[in-house]
C-alpha cells in the first residue's frame, strides 16, 4: 500500500505531514511521489485565510480527479478540523475527513467541534509521532501546538486549542533523532515561539502571556541554548515581539544564527490596539536598534497586514515611515481576511478591498527596493553556505522555503558546508564561489 500526501500552509503544517509520514510508514505503507500510484491519497490543509482555504478546496477537486478510482482520498489539516461537517458534506468526492490527530485508515467519523479554550482531543499524539528520515539538511522541529493569544483577526485558537507546549525531553529526542540522520539546521516552529514552556509552568489555559522583561524567566532561552550544541545552526521563527527580551535576543545572538522572525503585523499603535496586539513602531524600532547594537549583521523578516477594519490614510504612511527606518531584510505583506468567530469580523468601518489591494502594492513596492539595496550590499562579503539542494545553498541570512537562496557550484555536495565569498546579486538570491 502506497501513500501520497499534498501539503498546504505554513511550515507548521509541513511538519504534521511528516509526522503523519512516519505514522502511516509504520503501518506498513510505503510513500510515493505519485499521486497516481497511491492507494491513500491525504490533503493537508490550511485554513488561516480566506485564499488559502480557497486553495485547498481547489487542491482537493484536483487529486480527486488525479487519483486512481480505487485510490481512498482523505483531507486533514486546519480546514478539516475547523469545518469538518460543512467540508464533508460539500465535497462527496472525499473519503474522510479528519482532523488533528485521527486516524486516516478508519471509518468516516463525524467531526467533533473545537472551540475556543477548549483543547483538541484526538486518537493519537500528532506533536510527537515519530518522523522518516530528510534528505535536506535541515528540518522544521515544532516544540509547541496551539495559541494562548487571542489576536483581534487569528481564528487558529478555535481550532488549533491553546498552547500545549512539548517537554524538553520530547524536543531533544527529536533533535537528536533528526541530526543523526544528516540535518545540520533546526528551525524551531511554534504558533508563539516565545512562549514555549509557560502553560507547563503556569496553573489554568486560554490566559495571555506576556514574556517578562527580565529574560531569566524565559524557558526558550535556555532551550534555544542547549539546542545549540546539538546542531550546527538553531533558527528561530515566529516571535511575538513582547517575547523578545534581552536574554532571548542573547541566546539567538549566541548561536550564531542572529536571524530574527518578527511577529509585528503593522506599525500604528491605534490599529495593533484594535488587533489586540502588543507594541508600535517606536518599541519594534527600539527592539531592532538594541539587536543591531549586539549583532550589527543581524537579519529580519516580519509580515504585516494592510486593510484591517479602521485602517486609515495616516496608518498607512505610519507603516510606510516604518518600512523605510527599519530597513528589514524580508517581509511579506497580506490583505486583511474576515475570519468567522474572531473580533475582527464584526468591528466597523471596512476598508474596500480595492483599496487594501492599492495599500498592498504601496509598501510591498517600497519594501522590494529596501530587500534588493539588502541583498546588493552583500555582494563581496565572505559567508558561511550550507548547500540545501545541488546548487542551491543558504547562509544563516536565508530561511529555507521563505527568503531567497545562494546559488551555488552544483557540484558541491548536498548537506555540505562551506565558506563562499557572494559574487552577484539577482533579485532576492545571490550567486557564491568557493574561497
Amino acid at each position: 500500500m502506497r501513500y501520497f500526501i499534498e501539503t498546504l500552509g505554513c511550515p507548521k503544517n509541513h511538519v504534521d505531514s511528516e509526522k503523519l509520514a512516519g505514522l502511516l510508514d509504520e503501518q506498513g505503507y510505503e510513500p510515493t511521489s505519485s499521486v497516481l500510484d497511491a492507494d491513500l491519497v491525504v490533503a493537508n490543509t490550511c485554513a488561516f485565510i480566506e485564499a488559502a482555504r480557497e486553495e485547498s478546496v481547489e487542491v482537493v477537486l484536483e487529486l480527486a480527479e488525479r487519483k486512481r478510482a480505487s485510490a481512498r482520498l482523505v483531507v486533514t489539516g486546519c480546514l478539516a478540523e475547523r469545518y469538518g461537517d460543512e467540508l464533508a458534506a460539500a465535497l462527496p468526492e472525499v473519503d474522510l475527513v479528519a482532523g488533528f490527530g485521527q486516524n486516516l485508515w478508519a471509518a468516516p467519523a463525524t467531526p467533533t467541534p473545537v472551540h475556543v479554550r477548549r483543547r483538541p482531543t484526538s486518537d493519537f499524539d500528532l506533536l510527537n509521532l515519530p518522523r522518516p528520515r530528510t534528505s535536506a539538511p535541515w528540518a522544521y522541529l515544532k516544540i509547541a501546538e496551539g495559541c494562548d493569544r487571542r489576536c483581534g483577526f487569528c481564528a487558529i485558537p478555535t481550532f488549533r486549542g491553546d498552547q500545549r507546549s512539548r517537554s524538553s525531553d520530547e524536543i531533544f529526542a527529536e533533535a537528536r533523532a533528526l541530526a543523526a540522520g544528516g540535518v545540520r539546521e533546526l528551525i524551531l516552529i511554534a504558533q508563539d515561539l516565545a512562549s514555549w514552556g509557560h502553560d507547563r509552568r503556569r496553573a489554568g489555559r486560554g490566559e495571555p502571556t506576556e514574556a517578562l522583561d527580565d529574560g531569566t524567566a524565559q524557558p526558550l532561552i535556555a532551550l534555544t541554548r542547549a539546542l545549540a550544541s546539538e546542531v550546527e545552526r538553531v533558527r528561530l521563527l515566529y516571535l511575538y515581539p513582547s517575547g523578545l527580551t534581552p536574554g532571548l535576543i542573547e541566546a539567538i545572538v549566541a548561536t550564531g544564527v542572529p536571524y530574527f522572525d518578527l511577529s509585528l503585523q503593522h506599525s500604528s499603535r491605534s490599529l495593533l490596539r484594535a488587533m489586540r496586539r502588543w507594541g508600535d513602531g517606536s518599541r519594534f524600532l527600539e527592539r531592532i536598534a538594541a539587536i543591531r547594537s549586539l549583532a550589527p549583521d543581524a537579519t529580519f523578516r516580519s509580515s504585516f497586514i494592510l486593510g484591517y477594519p479602521g485602517e486609515t490614510e495616516d496608518d498607512q504612511r505610519d507603516l510606510l515611515a516604518f518600512l523605510e527606518a527599519a530597513q528589514l531584510d524580508w517581509a511579506g505583506f497580506f490583505t486583511f481576511s474576515s475570519e468567522e468567530g474572531t473580533p475582527a469580523a464584526s468591528l466597523p468601518n471596512p476598508v474596500p478591498r480595492e483599496l487594501a489591494l492599492e495599500r498592498l502594492r504601496e509598501v510591498s513596492e517600497l519594501q522590494d527596493v529596501i530587500t534588493a539595496r539588502r541583498r546588493d550590499a552583500l555582494v563581496g562579503t565572505h559567508q558561511r553556505l550550507l548547500v540545501d539542494a545541488p546548487g542551491v545553498a543558504r547562509s544563516v541570512r536565508e530561511c529555507p522555503e521563505i527568503d531567497g537562496v545562494v546559488k551555488v557550484d552544483r557540484s558541491i555536495a548536498v548537506g555540505t558546508t562551506f565558506n563562499g565569498r557572494i559574487v552577484a546579486s539577482r533579485g532576492t538570491d545571490l550567486e557564491a564561489v568557493s574561497v
